[in-house]
Parts: structure tokens; sequence; C-alpha cells
């Protein structure tokens, strides 16, 4: 899974760089992992190989195993149904009852025109609700400030726990985990948190450079915090996934002259035309005291005579955040807050 969360970790920061547009930011890049496995498994050859060369799988048989396990994770109802082809009539009807009703349209006016010419429509949702193994104790919530990338300010709520937390520092940043209740999966948000109020950009670039990141990052035990505290923060954020796609080089599905989806539908003089004209993404996102809705070791030695006071982690400046499956390492859900007072 490591090579597919580094397709997580560069399809994020392009995200960000070209429509994020310095806002809050979720997205669900198993979502989109989805769909384009879909779209390689109907395509012909030039296509497929420029999805699989896209997504750093060796062959159709890997992305399926890929796609497998990554279904048995992120189904919206956690069922083996999997509606990936319906009408365009009940599309917003469908996204809406398979993400609980926290998202009720992704197709806009503006889309409709598109869509009544399509022949097929590949839709697929991801919903997460997930409860803290350790809640936060609503009486110590409280109101400070959070710095913004601008260097003003905002008063947001403040979450504050004083158990101990899975954290580790590293040069320039800390990350904590914070355990969801763990059912037969075993879900966690991750915060990346840099050290410099401004230092979310630099954080972002040491991700990207570095294969693996992800993965090799990961608080594994549990330490004492002089103060922990992590801003409530709730937002909504979509985008055309197709114009990143294609902008990151992923052109051939999206040829108006025929995207080789051959294999999608059984006749061959249609599927010779088929081509996918737009993949539109809506994620949203709600963290409060009971949980989310969504969808190196240093060494030192101890010196009696000066004895090191306990970390904090105060999430009061612009961080990242995931939402990862420990067991699979599939990355449900991957966004930045540069202002928890923006819904």
């Amino acid at each position: 899974m490591e090579k597919q969360n580094d397709v997580v970790v560069r399809l994020a920061k392009h995200v960000i760089d070209t429509v994020a547009d310095g806002s809050n930011l979720i997205f669900s890049p198993t979502s989109i992992n989805v769909l384009l496995s879909i779209i390689a498994a109907g395509s012909c050859a030039a296509t497929k190989e420029q999805i699989l060369s896209f997504l750093m799988s060796p062959s159709t048989e890997h992305l399926n195993t890929v796609l497998t396990e990554i279904v048995s994770v992120a189904l919206a109802d956690g069922s083996e149904r999997n509606d990936l082809s319906l009408s365009t009539a009940n599309v917003n009807t469908w996204c809406e009852d398979h993400t609980s009703g926290l998202i009720k349209q992704i197709l806009s006016k503006d889309s409709i025109e598109d869509i009544r010419q399509s022949t097929l429509i590949l839709a697929n949702a991801v919903y997460f609700k997930g409860a803290w193994s350790e809640k936060f104790d609503a009486r110590f919530t409280k109101d400070n400030d959070f710095h913004l990338l601008d260097g003003t300010s905002v008063k947001v709520p403040f979450m504050t726990s004083h158990k101990d937390q899975y954290l580790r520092r590293y040069d320039g940043f800390q990350v904590v985990r914070l355990p969801y209740v763990e059912d037969q999966r075993q879900f966690s948000m991750y915060i990346y948190l840099p050290d410099a109020s401004d230092g979310l950009p630099t954080l972002l670039e040491k991700i990207g450079s570095e294969p693996g990141f992800l993965d090799s990052h990961i608080p594994d035990y549990q330490i004492e915090l002089d103060a922990f505290r992590i801003p409530k923060f709730k937002f909504t954020f979509d985008f055309k996934a197709s114009d990143v796609l294609e902008d990151m080089g992923l052109t051939c599905p999206f040829k108006s002259t025929g995207g080789g989806l051959t294999e999608m539908v059984d006749s061959p003089t249609v599927g010779a035309k088929l081509y996918v004209s737009n993949i539109l993404h809506k994620a949203c996102i709600e963290v409060d005291e009971e949980g989310t809705e969504a969808a190196a070791v240093s060494v030192g030695v101890i010196q009696l005579q000066c004895l090191r006071k306990n970390p904090d982690f105060v999430a009061d400046h612009p961080f990242l955040f995931t939402v990862r499956e420990d067991k699979s390492g599939v990355i449900l859900f991957m966004g930045q807050v540069l202002d928890p007072s923006k819904h």
C-alpha cells in the first residue's frame, strides 16, 4: 500500500497547489483511486497502461488486488453492494443516501447538460463516522487563537485532553495519532503539525519529496504532554478531479475522440466513442469532541540535573491531516486545515 500512498501524496500536493486556492481542503483519494481502477478495468491497452502507470501499479492483477483491499475498507455502507453504474436522474439522491445525508448534491445545474449526453456515469461514495477511542470532554473546550498563514488570527473552539497521546517529534514538525474505536478495522486520524506557524508549505514539500513518508511517520507509543489542544472543524470541499488528473498527465481516458473505454459496454461501436468527460469529487468532514464524521526515533540521555519538560501539541496554526486504516495502510481521507472558522 506504500506506493498507493505515494500516489495519494502526489495527488494531494497537486490539488493543494492548483485548486485549493488557500482554503481548507478535504478529499478522498480512495474514492478517486477506486474510480480510476474501474476505468482501467474497462479500457483498452493505451488507456489501461497510462492509468496503471499513474497509480504506480505493475499490472491489472496487482491493481485488482489493491482495489479489493481498498473496497473492503472503504465501501460507503460496509456491505458487499457496489453501485458503480447508475442513471443521471438519481445521482444526487444516490450521493445523499450513500453519505448518510452529509453530501446532498454533487451534480450542479452547470453539469446537467454534459450529464444529459452521458452514456454512463461512474460514481462511488465513501462515508466515515468514527468515535474517538478516548473522547474529549466538552467541558474543557475553550476558544483560543488560531494563527493563519497571513499572520492574523481567529478565535475558534479548541478541544483539550489531559491523557497521554500517541505523539512523535521530528525535525521541524510533530505527528499525533488519534485512534477511533476499533471494530474489525482500525482507523486513526493523523495530524501533521509544523513547528513554525507558517511552516505548512515547507512540510508539504518535505512530504512530497520523501517516498513512503506517510507510512514511515507513525507514532507507535503514548507519551505524557504538558498541553494538548486541537481545534474543532467542519467544512466541505469540491473540485473537478478530471482537470487535476489531466494536469498531472493522465489524459487518455478524457479524450473526446474516444477514451479507449472499449470494455465498458458490449457494443464495440459505442465503446470506441466512450470517454470520461468529468470526474467530480466532493467531500466533507466534521471533527468534534465525540469523533469524526466524513467521510525516526530519537534516543536521549536523561540527566537528573536537568529534566526535560513534557512536550506540547497545540494545533493553533495550519496543519495537514489524514484518516488512515492502520491495518491495511489505506488513506481514506486527506486534507489541510488553514482556517477552522471557515465552514
